[in-house]
């Protein structure tokens, strides 16, 4: 990936940003810088991925599917799980 120095925010991405602050925050008055909330995100994604290949092999394919199913990590359940990034 290269590297930016800017970041344009498209209005659906500000309002992603806007949701993952409020998470991201410590109470109410608290006002993440976006550069934390960023990090916090990725950091969950990453996390995210490690542990579905965790409990790939433990559970059925459905079972991880009704626990992992979002629209970052896409699931196809056939006779095995792949995974296809946005």
């Amino acid at each position: 990936m290269g590297e930016r120095t800017t970041l344009r925010l498209s209005d659906e991405r500000k309002h992603l940003l806007d949701q993952a602050s409020d998470i991201v925050a410590s109470d109410p008055s608290d006002d993440p810088p976006r550069s934390d909330v960023i990090d916090a995100a990725l950091t969950h994604l990453i996390e995210s991925h490690e542990n579905l290949e965790d409990v790939r092999d433990k559970y059925p394919p459905g079972e991880v599917k009704d626990c992992c199913n979002t629209s970052v990590l896409q699931l196809r359940y056939r006779t095995s799980i792949e995974q296809r990034w946005r």
